[in-house]
């Protein structure tokens, strides 16, 4: 009877606490929304079951490595400490993901329309507008929020995940969970969140304005191009150039036609294997302790407001663009300067095409989306340069 009562102690029913039980089921529901409804499932399945793994009571997947005295190892980590700690709090694993990223970009729209980088550009204004209200809120008391902490939720204003991991892991990893969530599931959210802001921005005309095709991009051009980026970048702000940097050299490894190999083990192998890793080590801080509390809430919805004023802004840009241009740009091709590649350059095309059927902006779109991929990139530099 001793050791089936020792049994019944050990089990994982027995220690569940509540917290872990509400974590768990959240886990559940990341599952859910990964498989059945399609919301960025190669990041939301993995960070569903990393929560899962985090919360169960014993298991020890995330227990820190044990010492003797004389410091030798008696008892090693659990697998998702030493997932966590190798790729993430070195901010490795987000920095392979730009570069498998970049290796997938295609600059040639936003090269063929140079214009459209202000688009990208306006777009960060969420990023920063959302700082400024958090340390607002920190200041009349309604939210605690730390500088540090504020600066890395306004990056899921961006709706970049890997910048906003990145950025999470050097000024406030405590936060990094509830902001590696909120980032990817307003990513996911693109299509529902994006279409009433833009149509509540523009009117009929505006709407069904037809933009005219792009000029042909070269090759070369094509080629110099990150490598003009990555070096401007790497002089005027040296702190975006490890996020800048990596989806430059990705994107040159696609361009320049020699080295195929390594573009394809990047763009396939390379990328799907990090992103388990860390959407398995991003999964690891969505434990009970870290991740249920107020602060949660205000990361939830400042995430949400912050997206929101990028994508109004970016569409707000392009109105008044055309002020002054000969050749009107469509608004909603505003909205894509946001990084969320390419689902905000999908969702202007998707609501373009239902004002007019002819005119398709994708292509145009992709412009703003890859300069919102800079803008983003740029933002976290400068936060981090600031506060890091």
């Amino acid at each position: 009877m001793d050791k089936l009562t020792q049994l019944l102690m050990d089990s994982g029913i027995y220690q569940m606490q509540l917290g872990q039980a509400l974590m768990i089921a959240i886990g559940l529901l990341l599952l859910f929304l990964a498989i059945k409804k399609g919301f960025e499932p190669l990041l939301l399945l993995p960070i569903g079951i990393g929560t899962i793994f985090v919360n169960i009571p014993g298991a020890g997947f995330y227990d820190a490595p044990v010492y003797d005295a004389v410091g030798h190892l008696t008892t090693p980590a659990g697998l998702l400490y030493y997932i966590y700690n190798a790729g993430i709090a070195t901010g490795m694993f987000p920095l392979l993901i730009f570069m498998g990223v970049g290796a997938m970009t295609d600059f040639g729209p936003l090269l063929a329309n140079p214009k459209t980088l202000l688009l990208g550009a306006a777009a960060q204004f969420g990023i920063f507008g959302t700082v400024i209200g958090a340390v607002v809120m920190n200041h009349y008391g309604i939210m605690d929020f730390s500088l540090n902490e504020a600066a890395a939720i306004g990056i899921i204003g961006g709706a970049d995940g890997p910048t906003s991991i990145f950025v999470a892991s050097r000024l406030a990893p405590e936060l990094l969970g509830a902001i590696a969530v909120a980032a990817y599931s307003y990513m996911a959210l693109v299509p529902m969140i994006q279409p009433p802001i833009m149509r509540a921005l523009t009117n009929d005309t505006e709407r069904k304005i037809q933009m005219v095709q792009s000029r042909h991009v070269s090759q070369t051009e094509k080629i110099l191009f990150p490598i003009v980026v990555l070096v401007l970048v790497a002089l005027a702000l040296p702190s975006a150039a490890p996020l800048l940097g990596m989806f430059c050299f990705g994107n040159l490894m696609k361009e320049c036609g020699v080295v195929d190999r390594l573009s394809d083990t990047v763009q396939n192998s390379l990328i799907n294997i990090v992103t388990i890793m860390l959407g398995l080590g991003v999964g690891s801080k969505l434990s009970a302790e870290e991740f249920l509390n107020l602060k949660t809430l205000g990361i939830l919805l400042l995430g949400l407001a912050a997206f929101c004023v990028g994508t109004a802004c970016g569409v707000l840009m392009a109105k008044l663009m055309n002020l002054f241009l000969k050749t009107k740009i469509n608004p909603l091709i505003g909205s894509a300067g946001v990084s969320a590649v390419p689902m905000a350059a999908r969702v202007s095309n998707k609501v373009g095409l239902e004002y007019n059927p002819h005119n398709f902006l994708l292509m145009h779109a992709m412009g703003p989306n890859v300069a919102g991929v800079i803008g983003s990139a740029v933002a976290a530099g400068v936060m981090l340069s600031y506060l890091g």
